[in-house]
């Protein structure tokens, strides 16, 4: 089955990080690059890659777009020893957005934003199988903050009634919710939920709090079409 790869804009460093990424983690591998030429961002390198067997692309086509926390990927350790040596690969030149520690929701956890402005959250799984290794989050702020459930159902919509879709292969589940008095977040708007598509896990989560981003282009998602 042809899976959703996220794709990553770069200005200049796309092959860089792909090599990077794929430096990291074992069953990694850059597949293609290749060059196009005299686009309207000019020269630009298309990579495609995958970590742990997981398909990506990236693209150098001008700085145009900032890579920010609305879109970060959770990635899944089976021991907190995991999560240890993976924090230390990525953390040269990153930006702090959570230090590594123990939280209630996991044992080992820290949320970074790496030298290339990626976003990376490792997160010890527990005593859950690590079926994906790399899960795409998305964080609903500012104005969109309270719609992740919203976007949710309506991305499983989508996928249930495409052609070729299968109900079995997009689904959602809301593991927490903002309870009373934990403002700014509003009463019952989602602290974390998780939901398929075509059979691959994404996340999402709303945040009130006040952050100086939104989606933007930086990150996007190739959906394969028959």
């Amino acid at each position: 089955m042809q899976k959703i790869t996220p794709h990553l804009w770069f200005d200049k460093e796309a092959r860089e990080a792909a090599e990077f990424y794929v430096s990291l983690f074992p069953g990694s591998k850059i597949i293609n690059v290749t060059r196009l030429i005299d686009t309207p961002s000019g020269d630009c390198d298309l990579v495609s890659f995958e970590l742990a067997g997981q398909p990506f692309m990236a693209i150098s086509a001008g700085p145009l777009f900032k890579f920010n926390p609305s879109v970060s990927f959770h990635i899944k350790c089976g021991t907190t020893q995991e999560v240890d040596a993976v924090w230390q690969r990525l953390s040269p030149g990153a930006k702090i957005l959570m230090p590594l520690d123990k939280y209630p929701f996991s044992e080992r956890y820290g949320w970074l934003a790496d030298k290339h402005g990626v976003s990376w959250q490792v997160i010890h799984a527990g005593k859950a199988p690590v079926l994906q290794k790399f899960t795409p989050v998305l964080m609903f702020v500012g104005d969109v903050c309270g719609k992740a459930e919203e976007a949710i159902n309506f991305y499983i919509s989508v996928f249930t009634n495409a052609p070729d879709g299968k109900a079995g292969n997009a689904n959602a589940e809301v593991l927490a919710r903002y309870g009373k008095g934990e403002n700014p977040d509003k009463e019952g708007s989602v602290r974390y939920a998780r939901f398929s598509l075509l059979g691959q896990e994404f996340g999402a989560m709303d945040s009130a709090r006040e952050h100086k981003f939104a989606f933007n282009e930086a990150i996007s998602f190739i959906v394969p079409a028959a």
